[in-house]
């Protein structure tokens, strides 16, 4: 695992960079961190990506600092643009020019970062994994044009109101091939998080069953969209 800068429109900001043993080249996935930022979690993630066979980057949104970066970042989620959107796609960018890396980059997002994996599903990326993510405000044609996606949502979630239904009928509308799944779980599901006890009180908290049958899911559907081979690795 690296930390290391990459260059946006908008200056540098910090990422974690993580590949998989051997020489490659890779398929990439960027990485999209939820709204606690770059965190221990965030890494581990990072880690299964690349043992799972996938050049792995996550850009850090809150890189020229938290409390105002955090401000900066719902309303680019609000808005579907500006400055994160942008960081975005310049991490897409940035993984997909490496010299170990294929063409082929998908996205994958939690919470927050899910919801910057919908807006960002329409602007190159060959496949999209938002787990519990929204975009606020009407779906709309949002979605004309964009990659697959394999979403993953949660039963007991305040924050994403009718997930499934809603997703489904906009991503059908325009053809867009798609698998959605809806666990009974909580919000952050696949996040291991502090303050676990007190997270399930609330109706969250992480479910390894869930995450783990989510991350087959997902690595199921971006080997048939993001590999070059014909063989189906299977997910560890």
């Amino acid at each position: 695992m690296t930390d290391i800068r990459i260059p946006t429109p908008n200056g540098e900001i910090d990422a974690i960079l993580e590949k998989p043993e051997g020489d490659g080249p890779w398929p990439s996935i960027v990485v999209l961190h939820d709204i606690n930022g770059s965190t221990p979690d965030l890494r581990r993630i990072t880690r299964n990506v690349a043992s799972n066979g996938y050049v792995a980057l996550a850009p850090d949104l809150y890189s020229r600092g938290r409390i105002r970066c955090i401000a900066r970042v719902l309303t680019n989620l609000a808005t579907r643009r500006g400055r994160a959107v942008n960081e975005v796609l310049a991490a897409r960018d940035y993984v997909r020019a490496l010299p170990y890396t294929t063409s082929s980059v998908g996205v994958a997002g939690f919470c927050m970062g899910g919801g910057f994996v919908m807006i960002t599903a329409t602007k190159g990326f060959d496949a999209a994994a938002p787990f519990y993510g929204a975009m606020p405000g009407s779906y709309g044609d949002h979605f004309e044009g964009s990659c697959p996606i394999v979403a993953s949502l949660a039963t007991r979630d305040p924050f994403v109101f009718r997930g499934e239904p809603r997703l489904r009928k906009a991503l059908d509308t325009h053809d867009i091939e798609h698998d959605i799944k809806t666990y009974e779980a909580g919000h952050s599901f696949a996040n291991q998080l502090p303050m676990q006890p007190l997270m399930r009180i609330a109706g969250f908290g992480y479910s390894p069953e869930a995450e783990a049958h989510a991350w087959r899911r997902v690595y199921t559907f971006f080997a048939q969209h993001l590999r070059d081979d014909d063989v189906l690795q299977e997910a560890k």
